[in-house]
């Protein structure tokens, strides 16, 4: 089998997945909290190994794989980011407004009702970006990590974006709060 010149990086990345990926995996699972946060940052791995590869050759693999999960490792340590709405809104002491008590009310009421439909118009108010990445954070419940993923942003920008639709919504629905509060 003869390999073409364009075929060199793409034989060398599966080379190297064969070769490096599950030693990879349970050093990095050895590190971090869960299998999820595992997969993550490997994903992060082997997506910068192609970047790299298709650009530039690597002298040691093994040793560039492991210094590039080490450093992913770190990074995510470093991050301190909000995986909730209750997080992200916790160190507001001037406001008493709880998202969280409204959106986990699971009975059916005519307050919950109206607060369901408020929140929904609010949402529509928002760019497309926020209330995308509100809708699938809070509401379905999915990580930053996936998202970042599904939609090749970065997360820092999707925290972002979920803070500015954050401080709208907590803004546009805190008097209907006060309502709901007051009855």
């Amino acid at each position: 089998m003869t390999i073409s010149v364009t075929d060199k990086p793409k034989q060398n990345i599966i080379e190297a997945v064969r070769d490096y990926g599950r030693r990879l995996f349970y050093f990095i699972r050895g590190r971090v909290d869960s299998d999820e946060d595992a997969e993550d940052i490997l994903q992060d791995v082997w997506y910068q190994f192609t970047n790299v590869m298709n650009s530039e050759p690597i002298e040691q693999t093994s040793a560039w794989l492991y210094r590039v999960a080490r450093n992913r490792i770190i990074d995510k340590y470093r991050k301190v980011e909000p995986d909730s709405l209750e997080e992200m809104l916790g160190d507001d002491e001037n406001s008493e407004f709880d998202f969280r008590e409204l959106l986990l009310a699971g009975d059916e009421n005519p307050e919950t009702d109206l607060f369901w439909e408020q929140l929904f118009t609010a949402l529509d108010e928002l760019p497309e970006e926020q209330k995308q990445v509100f809708v699938l954070n809070e509401l379905e419940d999915i990580s930053f990590n996936e998202i970042a993923l599904r939609t090749g942003e970065k997360i820092n920008t999707l925290i972002s974006r979920k803070r500015y639709a954050v401080l709208h919504l907590r803004k546009r629905l805190e008097q209907l709060h006060k309502e709901i509060l007051e009855q």
